[in-house]
């Protein structure tokens, strides 16, 4: 007996998923960044994030762009993959999407901010043996409520976080986090 692959019933769930989603954040927010990045990953990678995309429109869950009154912005360090990002992670069911930014702000970072809105709306699409998805990529913006820095990460993810002026060339989405730079602070 053949097993039936239901990839594409799964990615078709999920596109709907992230087009309820984007369409909540773009009609509840103004003035934010858009961006599109495309991954090409393996079918089990795949169908991981699908499986995420179609429970809450997320395949990363949501991060935040804390920054300082002086332009500064901070970053959390993947030492396993050698790369500076920004806070976030996955929201948990009971928690709204801002919520979910704020909770992984703190484990990572050990701050809070006051969040000003949206900066920034990412469309992350996922291919892998001829299927397609996409999900979305929500970054809240928020002046930090402090500046000192304490990393608590409970999965053990994140190694450092720093204050940066100039980003690392090893930043993930870099160009983006310069774009939204300039449109915030004329840069």
């Amino acid at each position: 007996m053949t097993a039936v692959d239901n990839l594409w019933f799964l990615a078709t769930e999920a596109r709907q998923a992230a087009e309820q989603v984007y369409h909540r954040f773009a009609d509840r927010y103004d003035d934010f960044v858009e961006f599109r990045t495309t991954r090409t990953v393996s079918r089990d990678r795949f169908r991981t994030v699908a499986e995420r995309i179609e429970a809450q429109g997320l395949p990363y869950g949501a991060h935040t762009l804390a920054y300082r009154p002086t332009g500064e912005l901070l970053l959390v360090e993947q030492a396993a993959i050698n790369t500076w990002v920004l806070p976030g992670g996955e929201v948990e069911p009971d928690e709204s999407v801002r919520e979910g930014a704020r909770r992984e702000l703190g484990e990572e970072a050990g701050i809070d901010v006051t969040y000003d809105g949206l900066g920034v709306l990412g469309e992350v699409r996922f291919r892998s043996d001829g299927h397609e998805t996409w999900g979305v990529l929500p970054i809240f913006e928020g002046e930090a409520d402090s500046t000192d820095l304490a990393v608590c990460d409970p999965d053990g993810e994140i190694t450092d976080a720093r204050w940066f002026d100039e980003l690392p060339e090893n930043t993930r989405d870099r160009s983006v986090l310069q774009e939204w730079r300039k449109k915030r602070f004329g840069e």
